[in-house]
């Protein structure tokens, strides 16, 4: 320090230190107080943070309880028990659940819409709805009316047809014509004799013997006779198809027409599948041979089948092509519908030396195979003393 400051100014000097220590003294003072309210602010904001979202929390809970209670308020109305009376209900191709719901809540089976859809989203079975013409019951729960549709052996109005194996384009027609159908008179025979119209092969000479595919078929809406018949030879093609029968029986010599016809004897001549193949061997070895295939069956297509197993004398001098005990070869046409299996065997015949056989048990369709027309007397002895000891059956 300066010796010369004097006493005054040495005054004025301390007085100008102690201020600036004060100010020191004050701003550590203030960081201190800063820093306490910034610990509080943070503590302050994590209560508030703690208290909204209590807050928040019990909003949710409390729109939980609010959803519960609403939807006891708002949920869909649907009645109880099985329901009673019936009423008729058609399902469409590719309609949604959403547009069946709305169906049977006008037609009174359920008393929502909203009821149906609800037990059919969580039904995984409801994909599996039917297009077709239900019989359910008004008032009906949702539940119950979605297990009556798909109980469809109970539910399910539907015509079906039955055609047996084995029968001829006339017998198809009355079938057909006696049917539920109700069709106009005459209308089954009017459409088979229009054979263009029906799908037929170009193999089948315009001729729809041998092509209307046995079998049941559900009748399908405001279906003509011209529908059911389509669809049968609509069958008859799928299974010629998965047999490949065209190329099949041109590797075997034949035109597929041929075949058909073939087919068409097997099923006539014997009623058991493990016997359709040597019968078709008999068949073919007996043409190889240019025998008379001497088939009772081609006669009773011609004469009619009166319910027995043989042909009289008068009846095998028939005039007709279809009688193979006076031509020479294959019948004209089939001579009725055969199925899948017969048509397989005809273009798969068995193996084997046979050119005769016979039944020899009715009850049972054993049939017997020969070689030589010597054995094949033998087994003809065997049905006849079947028919001696079973009157009227033969």
């Amino acid at each position: 320090m300066d010796e010369d400051v004097n006493e005054g100014e040495r005054d004025d000097l301390g007085s100008g230190l102690g201020l600036r220590a004060e100010t020191r003294v004050e701003r550590r003072a203030s960081r201190r107080r800063a820093r306490g309210r910034r610990a509080f602010g943070c503590f302050a904001g994590l209560v508030s943070l703690l208290v909204v979202g209590a807050i928040v929390a019990g909003a949710v809970i409390g729109f939980g309880k609010g959803k519960d209670a609403l939807a006891g308020v708002f949920s869909a109305p649907d009645y109880k028990g099985p329901g009673t009376g019936t009423v008729v209900v058609e399902i469409t191709k590719g309609q949604a659940v959403s547009s069946i719901a709305d169906t049977l809540e006008k037609k009174e089976v359920v008393k929502s819409a909203r009821a149906f859809e609800r037990v059919a989203r969580d039904d995984p079975r409801s994909l599996q709805i039917q297009a077709a013409t239900y019989t359910l019951r008004k008032h009906m729960s949702a539940k119950a009316a979605l297990d009556l549709m798909l109980n469809t052996q109970l539910s399910v109005l539907v015509t079906r047809i039955s055609f047996p194996a084995g029968k001829t384009k006339a017998e198809v027609a009355l079938i057909l014509q006696g049917s539920k159908m109700k069709l106009p008179p005459g209308a089954a025979a009017t459409a088979l004799g229009k054979p263009a119209m029906l799908g037929l092969p170009a193999y089948a000479n315009n001729n729809a013997e041998g092509f209307l595919f046995p079998g049941t078929y559900d009748v399908p809406k405001n279906a003509t006779a011209y529908t059911m018949l389509k669809l049968m030879t609509a069958n008859y093609a799928k299974a010629a198809a998965s047999l490949d029968l065209v190329n099949s029986a041109k590797r075997k010599g034949l035109d597929p027409y041929q075949a058909v016809i073939v087919a068409s004897i097997i099923g006539a001549e014997t009623n058991r599948q493990q016997d359709y193949a040597k019968v078709a061997r008999v068949i073919y070895n007996r043409l190889a041979a240019n025998m008379y295939l001497g088939m009772d069956s081609t006669v009773h297509y011609v004469v009619g089948k009166d319910g027995g197993v043989y042909t009289t004398p008068e009846q095998r001098k028939n005039p007709s092509p279809y009688n193979t005990y006076n031509h020479k070869g294959l019948p004209p046409t089939p001579i009725n519908s055969p199925t899948r299996e017969e048509l397989s065997a005809a273009i798969n015949p068995a193996p084997g030396p046979w050119k005769y056989f016979t039944l020899v048990n009715l009850d049972t369709g054993e049939t017997a195979f020969a070689s030589t027309f010597a054995e094949h007397q033998v087994n003809v002895k065997k049905l006849q003393t079947w028919c001696l000891a079973h009157k009227n059956r033969c």
